[in-house]
C-alpha cells in the first residue's frame, strides 16, 4: 500500500503542477502529484511542444520552396503529412517521459488517476471511477489547467470542426480551412496549414488580429499573413455552420453583411475555460469566477491550505506563467525568504507564426492610457545585416519608454527568431532597466538582436543604421 500522507499534494502534472512538485521536493517537502492523463499536461502533450514541431516542418517546407534564393535547386519537393504528424507526437512522447524521470529523480510520488477535494487536507484519487487512495496533506495545489472554449453552434466533433487537439493530428490536409479566432493558437494553425498549401481564412470578432499585441505589430502581421495568401476577416462573427458529408458551409457576418463560405474543416480557437468541474471546489467552498479559481498574489485561494496555479487560475494562459506561479506558490508555503509575487506585466508572450511575434510589458496604447508620457523607438529588420543574410528581412522591433524616467515600459517584436530574443527585454524589465542601461549594453555583431539595440537608440533619436 502506497504512502498516502504528504506535506504537499499537486493535482495536475502540467507545466505548473510538475514544476511546483519538483520545487517542493527540492525544499524538503514530501510531495505527491496526481495526474489523470499525461504528465507534462496539455502544453507538453497537445500544445506548446508538439505544435512547435509542426511549425518547424512548415518552416522547412517554406525554405525548400525558396531554395533558388540561396543558390540551391531541388526537384519534386513534397511532404508526407503522416510523417510530419508522427514526428510531432514522438517529440511530445519523449518529453512526457522526461517529466516522469524528473519526478522520480526528485522522489515525487505520482498517482495515476483523477483527484477530488474530499474534506480539509484530503484528496480522493480514483481511476475509471474506482477508488485508488485518499491522500492527506496540509497543502493542496490545484493545477488542473483548462480546455478549449466552444461556441454555440460550432461545437467540435473531431471530424469537420476541430479543436487544437484535432488540428494537430490531421489524417489528410484540408484544401480549404476556416480558423475562428486570431489569438496565438488560431494564428499558429493558420500559418501551419497555409504553409502546407491549404486555402486559409481567419475570422476575428474584434477590429484586428492578435488583439493582445501592440496595434502596430498586429497591422504588420496582418499584411505579412495576407501576403502569404491568408484571408483575414476582422469585425466578423460566425452566425451559423451547416455540415455536409465532408465539408462545412459557414455563414459569416462582417460589416453588417452576411456571406457564405464552404470549407473542408473549421478550427475553433476562441479561448479557453478552466477545468473546475468534478474536483470538489464547491463542496470545499473555493471561490470560482468565470470558470477560473480566484487567488491572491501568492496563489492562495479563499480556503486555507488550498492553492491554484496556471490556466486554472486565469490569464495570461501561458505555460511559463504556470511554472513560475508554481515556484512562487511552493516557496511561499515553505517559508522561503524574499519570495516575490509574480508580476504579470513581466511575462513575455510569444506566437510562433511566420514571421514570429514576441512581446513583454505595455503596448504603446496601454502605456498612454496609464497617463504616462512615452518615447517610442522602432527599427526594421531590413536595416539589420544578419536578418538580410538569413533571407529574413521582414520584421521590426518596437520599444516603449517612460519619457520622464526612462523606464522600459514595453517591447514588441515581429520577425525571425524574435521568440528567442524577447527574453533580453524580459530581463531588462525584471531588472527595472532604463534606456541608459540598455544603451550601455554591447550587442554582438552580426546578430538579429542588434535590432533591439537600435530600437532603443531610435526612441532617443540616436539610431545609427536607419
Amino acid at each position: 500500500m502506497a504512502d498516502t500522507s504528504f506535506d504537499l499534494i499537486v493535482l495536475g502534472g502540467g507545466p505548473g503542477g510538475y514544476v511546483a512538485a519538483i520545487r517542493a521536493a527540492q525544499l524538503g517537502m514530501k510531495t505527491a502529484v496526481v495526474e489523470r492523463e499525461h504528465l507534462g499536461g496539455i502544453c507538453l502533450n497537445w500544445g506548446c511542444i508538439p505544435t512547435k514541431a509542426l511549425l518547424r516542418a512548415a518552416e522547412i517546407n517554406h525554405i525548400l520552396h525558396h531554395l533558388p534564393e540561396f543558390g540551391f535547386a531541388a526537384d519534386n519537393v513534397r511532404f508526407d503529412l503522416g510523417k510530419v504528424v508522427a514526428r510531432s507526437r514522438a517529440v511530445a512522447k519523449q518529453l512526457s517521459s522526461g517529466v516522469a524521470h524528473l519526478l522520480k529523480k526528485n522522489k515525487v510520488t505520482v498517482f495515476d488517476g483523477a483527484g477530488r477535494l474530499a474534506g480539509a487536507g484530503k484528496l480522493a484519487v480514483t481511476k475509471n471511477d474506482t477508488p485508488v487512495a485518499t491522500l492527506t496533506a496540509p497543502h493542496i495545489v490545484l493545477a488542473t489547467g483548462a480546455r478549449a472554449r466552444e461556441l454555440p453552434g460550432l461545437e467540435a466533433d473531431g471530424k469537420l470542426i476541430w479543436t487544437y487537439k484535432d488540428a494537430m493530428v490531421p489524417k489528410t490536409l484540408p484544401k480549404r480551412l476556416l480558423v475562428v479566432g486570431s489569438g496565438a493558437i488560431g494564428i499558429e494553425f493558420a500559418c501551419f496549414y497555409r504553409s502546407l498549401g491549404a486555402e486559409v481564412t481567419v475570422v476575428e470578432v474584434l477590429d484586428r488580429i492578435l488583439p493582445v499585441e501592440d496595434a502596430e505589430i498586429s497591422a504588420f502581421a496582418q499584411k505579412a499573413f495576407e501576403k502569404q495568401g491568408i484571408t483575414i476577416l476582422t469585425k466578423a462573427t460566425v452566425k451559423g455552420a451547416k455540415k455536409t458529408a465532408d465539408s462545412v458551409n459557414v455563414e459569416i457576418e462582417a460589416g453588417g453583411k452576411s456571406s457564405q463560405i464552404t470549407v473542408d474543416r473549421v478550427i475553433s480557437a476562441v479561448g479557453i475555460v478552466g477545468n473546475v468541474e468534478a474536483i470538489g471546489l464547491a463542496e470545499a467552498g473555493v471561490r470560482v469566477e468565470k470558470t477560473h479559481v480566484v487567488i491572491d498574489e501568492f496563489c492562495r485561494t479563499n480556503v486555507p491550505g488550498i492553492y491554484a496555479i496556471g490556466d486554472l487560475a486565469g490569464p495570461p494562459w501561458l505555460a511559463h506563467k504556470a511554472s513560475h506561479e508554481g515556484i512562487v506558490c511552493v516557496e511561499k508555503i515553505a517559508g522561503v525568504k524574499g519570495v516575490h509575487p509574480l508580476d504579470a506585466s513581466n511575462i513575455p508572450g510569444c506566437t510562433y507564426c511566420r514571421p514570429q511575434i514576441a512581446s513583454v510589458g505595455l503596448t504603446e496604447a496601454k502605456a498612454k492610457e496609464s497617463g504616462r508620457e512615452v518615447r517610442v523607438g522602432r527599427f526594421p529588420f531590413i536595416g539589420n545585416g544578419k536578418a538580410i543574410a538569413l533571407g529574413e528581412p521582414e520584421g521590426m522591433v518596437k520599444t516603449v519608454f517612460d519619457a520622464k524616467t526612462g523606464e522600459l515600459l514595453g517591447a514588441h517584436m515581429i520577425g525571425a527568431e524574435v521568440t528567442e530574443m524577447i527574453q533580453g527585454f524580459a530581463i531588462a524589465r525584471t531588472l527595472e532597466s532604463t534606456e541608459a542601461e540598455l544603451m550601455a549594453t554591447v550587442f554582438p555583431h552580426p546578430t538579429v538582436s542588434e535590432a533591439m539595440a537600435e530600437s532603443v537608440l531610435d526612441a532617443y533619436g540616436r539610431a545609427i543604421h536607419f
